[in-house]
């Protein structure tokens, strides 16, 4: 399949799916299948049957394997070159603006057992407006050097002086039913004492929730807007201040979806249509993101796995195809941003499959899993955006 060759036709339409953490390993319980292999996705197999199948190094050696890294790569640009941490992509979307003196930090609302143990790194999943009233309670009783924001449900972001950002923190998706380990280096010791002092503010409101973590700090990054990058206007969905961070800082429009998010509910036909009705408007391309099968793996849990890859080939990649038929020609790249096996319970720098298919080009054919993918030369990330728009992507400045 030539990346390149429908992409010069009038009015051709561009979408990236990105089923997060979908990617995973051989399970004792399916038989050495995997969740891909083992779910039933008939659209899925349709695509790839007409498409070309591949392996991409979403994660670049060395690099910590987290959505962050993932999804900048995937919207082409290469993280070793522009990541400058998870946090600041996060404050972007908040519309926080980081001053040269400052470092962003993630702080999660998790909840430690009293051996040590991270119980939940994602604190009993609690309402986005609890959540807030928690972190108002952090900004009046903690802040002053430092300040509390409120993102969504668990997620959210705390912003310090440059000079904290010299510490060495463990996700706290890393340690799930695991002794926790403490934030280490230069900086640590102001971070260890906000998250112990945390624990009366947080315990009082009598949620799942007990204290905070902080990790992924990082000042802001510079990215070239995704316009100038690819010569495209672009869109996305998504229900988590990570990607919102991305689209923010590279010019892409956010769009917001009722019932989106980020769990195993969200609203996977309301990210469908607002891709559609994006493209009918106008935009070049589109990118759908759904958290559900990386909650899924961090939690363990095999089955929501499965009914999440189910529910995109249910209830967006149907639909999807034959609304993008009813536009035009189209290109399409299918893509997680990493891999979250169900037995591990937390991310992978392990190349992922990926898919893409050009609704008027024959591919060679294949399977859209890791078995599938397995013998295909490994591509790094970054250069899928590339592969997807060919042609439409602007020459490079003299």
């Amino acid at each position: 399949m030539n990346p390149g060759a429908s992409a010069s036709m009038v009015g051709v339409k561009y979408v990236v799916c990105v089923p997060d953490g979908c990617a995973d390993e051989p399970i004792d319980e399916l038989g050495g299948r995997t969740p891909l292999e083992a779910a039933h996705l008939p659209t899925f197999a349709a695509l790839a049957a007409r498409g070309e199948v591949g392996r991409a190094a979403v994660i670049p050696p060395g690099m910590p394997p987290g959505s962050d890294v993932g999804n900048m790569s995937i919207l082409g640009y290469d993280p070793a070159e522009f990541h400058t941490g998870r946090a600041p992509i996060e404050a972007a979307a908040m519309g926080i603006r980081l001053k040269p003196d400052q470092v962003a930090y993630r702080c999660n609302l998790v909840t430690v057992g009293d051996d040590g143990t991270m119980l939940d790194f994602a604190g009993g999943h609690p309402a986005t407006e609890d959540a807030a009233a928690v972190i108002e309670a952090l900004q009046a009783e903690l802040g002053g050097e430092v300040s509390f924001h409120a993102g969504v449900q668990y997620r959210h972001v705390m912003v310090a002086p440059a000079a904290w950002a010299d510490a060495t923190c463990v996700p706290p998706h890393d340690l799930s039913g695991r002794p926790v380990e403490l934030p280490t280096g230069p900086a640590a010791a102001h971070l260890v004492e906000l998250m112990q002092a945390s624990r009366a503010v947080v315990g009082r409101f009598g949620g799942k929730a007990n204290q905070i973590w902080l990790w992924g700090q990082g000042r802001a990054p510079q990215l070239p807007a995704f316009r100038d990058r690819f010569g495209l206007s672009a869109g996305l969905v998504t229900a988590v201040d990570l990607l919102r961070g991305l689209g923010a800082l590279t010019g892409i429009e956010v769009v917001e979806v009722e019932g989106a998010t980020g769990w195993y509910d969200t609203n996977y036909e309301g990210k469908r249509d607002a891709a559609l009705s994006t493209l009918a408007a106008g935009a070049d391309l589109f990118v759908i993101h759904i958290e559900a099968s990386d909650e899924a793996g961090h939690a363990g849990d095999l089955g929501e796995k499965i009914a999440a890859l189910e529910n995109w080939d249910r209830r967006v990649l149907l639909r999807l195809v034959e609304g993008l038929d009813e536009l035009g020609p189209w290109r399409m790249l299918i893509v997680p941003d990493h891999a979250t096996p169900v037995a591990k319970r937390t991310h992978t720098s392990d190349p992922v499959p990926w898919l893409l298919v050009d609704s008027t080009t024959p591919g060679r054919g294949g399977e859209f899993t890791e078995r599938g993918a397995a013998t295909a030369a490994v591509v790094p990330g970054h250069e899928l955006m590339g592969r997807l728009v060919g042609a439409h992507r602007p020459p490079a400045a003299p």
